[in-house]
């Protein structure tokens, strides 16, 4: 019998738990295309930038106050910016164009960290005809005067502010920088996030010494990247009611295994993509199918959760415990 691979994830039922993370390959009609054929379960559109929509309604406000002087009913003329909000129309049309195109679930992305007007857009790839919405909180925090506490809330602000916008469900990209990840998380999920995807992965700057240039660095994941995800949703799995995805190290069958006995619901993959290829996606699968088969899993449902913090038999193991156990037996070659 054939190992049934399905699951559920933000409400969706997907044929095995591969998503395509949002990247420059879901920008075309053509990249969402090949993502489908190559077989991944649900795809993540490319994300939507607060600062794009910011940007094009400066744009619009300053188009239509131009001559507003020059004539006694030209401020009539136009409506004030402040009661509408003009976005990316393209992004909506791919989007409304994908869901005709392809048959596996499209989950859209908005990417921000202030609670503006920018999040009534959610409602807009609602009606464009996502199936659920990704919010990525890429927000990094510089300010020496703004409190944990203060940060913390942004992000349930923003949360609620695009809950109260759309009725498909919400999935929040976090990063692990908070003081204390449990209990953040949570937060959130009582705050209405149907899932939490672990983790953001940072971009980090790196510095041209030759140009005196601080250069955007973009590298590809790797399988040990996988460990902090790994590690967390160990320890949130049966403590939140909402789905957990994790992103980040995912290029084996392995990697999706680990992250579906951690207590995952999906596994997101986008590097190992790159570095190998749409055809890794199948071969992948068809790892997953042998590895089931010899090891006599039946599903992967029955796997979940099976490794978290509550159903190994030492718990610290996620713990303070294991790191002096690992530096006690670390033996360095000399």
């Amino acid at each position: 019998m054939t190992p049934d691979l399905t699951t559920t994830y933000l409400g969706l039922k997907l044929k095995h738990p591969i998503i395509a993370s949002a990247s420059p390959m879901t920008q075309t009609l053509d990249g969402v295309r090949k993502l489908e054929d190559a077989g991944v379960a649900a795809i993540v559109m490319h994300s939507l930038f607060e600062e794009q929509l910011l940007q094009e309604a400066a744009e619009l406000h300053f188009a239509t106050l131009q001559g507003t002087e020059s004539y006694a009913e030209a401020q009539s003329y136009f409506p004030e910016p402040e009661q509408f909000l003009l976005g990316p129309e393209e992004y909506l049309k791919l989007l409304w164009k994908a869901k005709q195109m392809i048959g596996v679930p499209v989950i859209a992305s908005l990417n921000g960290c202030t609670g503006g007007g920018w999040v009534e857009y959610a409602r807009k790839m609602e009606d464009a005809g996502a199936d659920a919405l990704e919010l990525n909180i890429y927000y990094l925090p510089t300010d020496p005067q703004m409190s944990s506490e203060q940060i913390e809330q942004n992000y349930l602000d923003v949360l609620r502010a695009v809950k109260s916008q759309v009725r498909i469900p919400v999935a929040l990209k976090l990063s692990p920088y908070f003081s204390n990840l449990a209990y953040m998380a949570r937060r959130l999920d009582e705050a209405g996030a149907d899932a939490l995807v672990l983790f953001n992965r940072f971009y980090q700057p790196d510095l041209d010494i030759d140009n005196l240039e601080v250069w955007p660095h973009v590298e590809l994941s790797s399988s040990t990247e996988i460990r902090l995800a790994l590690r967390w949703i160990a320890i949130l799995y049966g403590n939140l009611r909402c789905n957990l995805a994790a992103t980040t190290g995912i290029h084996t069958a392995k990697d999706v295994f680990k992250m579906m006995m951690a207590g995952a619901d999906a596994a997101m993959m986008l590097s190992a993509i790159y570095q190998h290829g749409l055809g890794h996606i199948k071969s992948v699968l068809e790892d997953m199918e042998r590895w089931m088969e010899i090891h006599e899993y039946e599903s992967v449902l029955q796997m979940r959760g099976s490794m978290s913090q509550m159903s190994v038999l030492d718990p610290s193991a996620y713990e303070r415990a294991n790191y002096m156990k690992t530096l006690q037996s670390f033996r360095p070659v000399v």
